[in-house]
């Protein structure tokens, strides 16, 4: 028997494997039959060879399994949460200086959480937490960096000019930042939203860029990481990912 953080309980023998097909059934992926189907189809790949025949046993803690190219996460005791930080929370799990930390808003968990990257104190918004230290240190190196999407409420009515001034690409003084998207969501005003999607995490770089290109910051929160979505998480609040999203992070960590 194995359970994963995620409320798998997968049945397994006394070596600790199970048939193929079973696991895909008892991770959600379809019916038992469905998924018989799927292997026969050659839309099965463990391990980098499609697996054609049924009966076939895995290790569901260690096999790398993709059903038509969506990578199934192990069965692991590691916990991947998703937090809404509230502004004014240090992206700490310690602070000397007595500040509210993330340690604050999972205290009653008992893992020895980390988190993944940094969000500024004076931004809300998502951040990722887990006990899996290695998923934290890839994710958050920058050769692995994921996709983040901000949505920021800026001084002055900001122009077409501007994001496409954005997209094409800014200096500052610590080097060129790319911007993979924008789009303007807003003007009222002397106030506009804005909302991009930047793939580093350099020191307050989103406030920096914006500041920059004449149009200063006055809240922003990050709204996404990947496939990772803030939606529906109010201010504080904390979810175990999905299969889909911890699958998609462990390709983009190379894991």
């Amino acid at each position: 028997m194995s359970s994963g953080h995620d409320g798998r309980v997968i049945e397994t023998d006394d070596e600790g494997l199970i048939r193929l097909q079973k696991l895909l059934a008892q991770s959600g992926v379809a019916s038992r039959r469905k998924c018989e189907e799927l292997m026969l189809a050659g839309v099965v790949v463990v391990d980098g060879e499609v697996v054609t025949r049924l009966g076939t046993k895995v290790d569901p803690r260690t096999a790398v399994i993709r059903v038509d190219g969506k990578r199934l996460p192990p069965i692991s005791a590691h916990v991947y949460l998703a937090l809404n930080k509230p502004r004014g929370v240090v992206s700490t799990m310690s602070d000397p200086e007595g500040r509210r930390t993330l340690q604050d808003l999972v205290d009653d968990r008992p893992e020895r959480l980390f988190h993944v990257g940094r969000l500024d104190t004076d931004t809300d918004g998502l951040i990722l937490l887990t006990n899996d230290g290695d998923f934290a240190q890839r994710l958050a190196h920058p050769s692995y960096e994921v996709d983040k999407t901000y949505v920021a409420e800026v001084d002055g009515r900001l122009t077409k000019a501007v994001l496409r001034r954005l997209t094409d690409g800014v200096t500052l003084d610590d080097g060129p930042v790319t911007v993979s998207a924008t789009r303007l969501v807003s003007v009222q005003g002397e106030r506009s939203i804005v909302e991009l999607v930047i793939h580093e995490g350099r020191n307050r770089i989103v406030r920096r860029l914006l500041d920059h290109v004449g149009h200063p910051v006055r809240r922003l929160t990050r709204t996404a990481i990947g496939p990772v979505h803030l939606q529906g998480l109010g201010t504080g609040e904390l979810r175990d990912l999905t299969l889909d999203e911890l699958g998609v992070l462990l390709d983009n960590a190379a894991l």
